[in-house]
């Protein structure tokens, strides 16, 4: 069979995987090997070094684990599971049976082939995978490289919401209003916001911790409910003292919180009994471990209900900031095994509104994938043909919200090998009988057919071909599928993408998103920023000179932030040897990027002066893990908490300062947990990054008292400046900024002050450019002899009109490119008219 969409795709789970593919426009569920719709993302190395995947590989994971406690010995671990936690780090899993460590990527590789091995009737070389909303540019990326890994050719990318909200859509009746998708997975949580028009969906907003799901829960579980027990009923003080006992008790309880987990999810109460010698551990006197409770509905959700009320309160932050409520939407839409539980849905009944029910949690992200699938077009290569039938091009738009749609057929007869018919006639059917388009004559110039949809279907239609005495004739494609009721919009961005610049007026380092590329823009979208200057000139030639073009990812609010508060996505830097010729200080650039509907970055940098730009792609940089990482993570958190001190022992007391607390003292409580393990590291990395930045606020924001002291001094220091180097010009701005001065003073604003000194603080350093400016041109006045100019004459034109701006009412813009004309025709050697011959410049962009 011929597909010519790609039609298959898999939800790569941290806990468990599927996959699913459109069977005659429908999406369906690929079995297992145990006959289930998912399969445990787990991989297990055996003494033989093979590797075992799925149900086989958690038993092993199981086992292991449990056996671990006899000698509390786990490094000799050979099952893993959850590594989807660590994706885009250069995080590795240790297996002594293979006696080599594995990546994330190549674990999560083994995942897939497997699931791709579940298709008996053909070879799959195309797919698309599902990702978590707030996964990072290098996540995606290691996302992608795994599927390459596991041979497919073509791998494509869709957010698990977006792909939630595929399925949801062709099932429901509801075709407009707001859809908010509640996705709470096993490892992750992502919130999305979707507009619905007349069946037309676009997601407009999203909000996710890639560090929230299943197993939060089942830690807080073996926490809050079986630790206790066995606090209770053993002597373990000694055995959690210990680091390494207390984590490998830890993941062996697990298990068994998953078990009450699953039970309380359909039952009243779950019931936890195991035999003497099922859990090989002794405690502290020699005893072996027992277990035997019952645990209830209301015990199981003081324990876990704080883990849940964390993805709520992501949700509600999402719907607050899109001016929203839960009595506005108009569904809620669940995804994610633990979406089961009872607890989850009455809170969100509570405190959001009632969830629908109407599709499988488990199955619908995979079975969404393989819709949207249905909808990408296989890239040639990947597509096997059989040349021998008639080869087809056909033309459609694969979903649709009207009753009716286009089809434009043609012959490809470059592309056939066999016989082809003087006459031609295609006859294409809807699946279920309830229409015909009889038979057409078509050629290799094309037909277009209208083709009649069910309405709220997937239509799957068939074509046949005949020639002029009715006998029928093979062809490819033979069918093709359009979804009626809804329509998929783009995907969006899930950050903000910007670059790290340093602010001119205040010197600091902080974020400024890319105009056009901000969080939620539809894909592929492209942005820039234009008249950000260089902090340094740059000499041709010369490597050790530079300039950074750092990007980042932030999150909602991310805007003037500390740069190093969020995701760095990787760093271009342009050399000497980049460019053609001399880049003076002060030298305009102009960045545009481009993301594709992959999330791939691609830019350029242009400059002005030199007529010239640089193209650049971004690749994205692996996140490091490490013993280092974790010392550096207690220092940051440590001066977190000396910053809350300070701003406590000030006398600021305010909300957001009280909740900053409680954060940083649940993350440090987290990390201490197991500050070695990699998805430690990472999740506390991003949590402290959040936290970071509600610190940074709250020092910067100002009381009255000190901000007007701040206004008066630089008012008072751009007053004796202009004095000291401005012209009439300048005088006169000054004087126009007084009456805001005044009026700031009088009303006391806090809100518009801020600016207001940045603005002054602007002006002043500009005059302070400009006095720069101007002894430059005096300089090459003086020193015009010296100089081994290209163009004498061109040379002195320029300093005697730069002379006559000067006599006139100087301004940079006048004198800039006069400069930049000079520099170019003068030959200074390496060093150039202002500094020694070997000092290296660079620096990152400001604006």
């Amino acid at each position: 069979m011929k597909r010519t969409t790609v039609d298959f795709g898999i939800d790569l789970g941290t806990t468990n995987s599927a996959i699913s593919k459109m069977e005659n426009g429908n999406p369906e569920s690929i079995r297992t090997q145990t006959l289930k719709d998912t399969m445990p993302s787990c991989v297990y190395i055996n003494r033989k070094k093979a590797i075992q995947v799925g149900d086989a590989a958690y038993n092993a994971l199981k086992n292991e684990k449990l056996k671990a406690m006899k000698n509390w010995d786990s490094s000799k671990d050979n099952s893993f599971i959850e590594f989807k936690r660590t994706m885009g780090s250069d995080a590795v899993y240790e297996s002594s049976n293979a006696e080599r460590s594995f990546s994330s990527i190549e674990l999560s590789a083994e995942v897939l082939k497997t699931l791709k091995s579940f298709e008996k009737d053909e070879n799959i070389n195309a797919v698309i995978i599902t990702v978590p909303a707030a996964f990072k540019n290098n996540q995606i990326d290691a996302t992608r490289e795994a599927g390459r890994k596991a041979g497919f050719e073509q791998v494509g990318i869709i957010t698990e919401p977006e792909a939630a909200a595929w399925v949801y859509g062709m099932n429901s009746e509801n075709k407009d209003g707001f859809w908010l998708v509640f996705d709470f997975g096993g490892g992750t949580f992502d919130a999305a916001l979707l507009k619905v028009t007349d069946g037309i969906r676009q997601v407009i907003d999203t909000e996710g911790d890639n560090y929230l799901g299943g197993k939060n829960l089942d830690e807080a579980i073996v926490d809050e409910i079986i630790l206790p027990y066995l606090k209770e009923n053993f002597v373990i003080d000694k055995l959690l003292e210990d680091d390494n006992k207390r984590k490998i008790l830890r993941a062996a309880m697990k298990f068994y919180a998953e078990e009450i987990k699953k039970q309380l999810s359909f039952n009243a109460e779950a019931n936890i009994l195991t035999n003497l010698g099922d859990i090989p551990g002794e405690d502290d006197e020699g005893e072996e471990f027992e277990l035997d409770f019952t645990v209830t509905e209301v015990e199981l959700e003081k324990a876990i209900g704080p883990v849940f009320q964390n993805a709520i309160d992501i949700s509600n932050k999402l719907l607050e900031r899109n001016n929203l409520s839960g009595d506005r939407l108009s569904a809620l839409i669940l995804v994610g095994g633990p979406t089961y539980s009872p607890i989850v849905r009455r809170m969100l009944e509570q405190q959001i509104c009632k969830p629908d029910t109407s599709v499988d949690p488990m199955t619908v992200v995979a079975k969404g994938a393989s819709v949207y699938a249905s909808t990408i077009k296989k890239e040639e290569t990947t597509i096997t043909a059989d040349t021998s039938k008639i080869q087809l091009d056909i033309t459609y738009e694969p979903t649709s919200v009207e009753e009716e749609e286009f089809v434009t057929m043609k012959i490809l007869a470059d592309k056939t090998e066999g016989d082809i018919p003087e006459k031609v006639f295609a006859d294409i059917s809807r699946g279920d009988g309830g229409w015909s388009s009889g038979k057409v004559e078509i050629n290799a110039i094309g037909e277009i057919f209208t083709v009649q949809l069910k309405k709220g279907n997937s239509n799957s239609f068939t074509i046949n071909l005949y020639d002029d005495k009715a006998n029928k004739l093979e062809c490819e494609p033979a069918n093709f599928n359009i979804i009626q009721g809804g329509k998929g919009g783009s995907a969006v961005l899930p950050h903000n993408i910007g670059i790290e610049i340093q602010d001119i007026s205040s010197g600091r380092l902080q974020f400024k998103t890319v105009t056009g590329l901000e969080k939620s823009k539809q894909l592929p979208a492209s942005g820039n920023l234009s008249k950000l200057k260089t902090p340094r000139q740059i000499r041709p030639g010369m490597d050790e000179d530079f300039l950074e073009i750092s990007i980042f990812q932030g999150e909602h609010g991310c805007q003037g932030s500390r740069a190093i508060h969020n995701h760095h996505v990787n760093t271009i830097l342009i050399t000497g040897s980049d460019l053609p010729s001399l880049l003076p200080e002060n030298s305009e650039v102009d960045i545009e990027m481009k993301i594709d509907i992959n999330q791939k970055i691609t830019g350029l940098a242009t400059f002005p002066h030199l007529a010239f730009t640089y193209e650049f792609e971004c690749e994205t940089k692996v996140d490091s893990v490490n013993d280092s990482k974790a010392g550096y993570l207690e220092t940051e958190i440590s001066k977190a908490k000396r910053d809350i001190n300070s701003l406590k022992s000030k006398g600021i007391d305010s909300e957001d300062l009280i909740k900053t607390e409680k954060e940083i003292e649940e993350i440090e409580k987290h990390f201490n947990k197991n500050k070695e393990a990699a998805d430690t590291q990472q999740q506390t990395i991003e949590n402290l990054r959040k936290t970071l930045k509600t610190i940074d606020k709250l020092i910067g924001d100002r009381e009255w008292p000190e901000l007007e002291k701040e206004l008066k001094n630089a008012f008072h220091s751009l007053e004796e400046v202009n004095r000291e180097k401005g012209n009439e010009q300048t005088t006169k701005l000054v004087e126009s900024i007084r009456p805001n001065v005044e009026q700031a003073i009088r009303d006391k604003d806090t809100k518009h002050t801020p600016k207001l000194i940045e603005e002054i603080n602007q002006i002043a350093f500009e005059l302070e450019r400009l006095e720069h400016l101007i002894g430059f041109i005096f300089y090459m006045d003086r020193e015009f002899d010296t100089i081994n100019w290209r163009d004498r004459n061109a040379a002195r034109h320029s300093i005697e009109r730069g002379k006559t701006i000067i006599s006139e009412g100087p301004s940079i813009d006048r004198l800039q490119p006069i400069i930049n004309n000079l520099i170019d025709n003068g030959d200074f050697g390496k060093g150039g008219p202002d500094q020694g011959p070997n000092v290296p410049k660079g620096g990152i962009l400001r604006g």
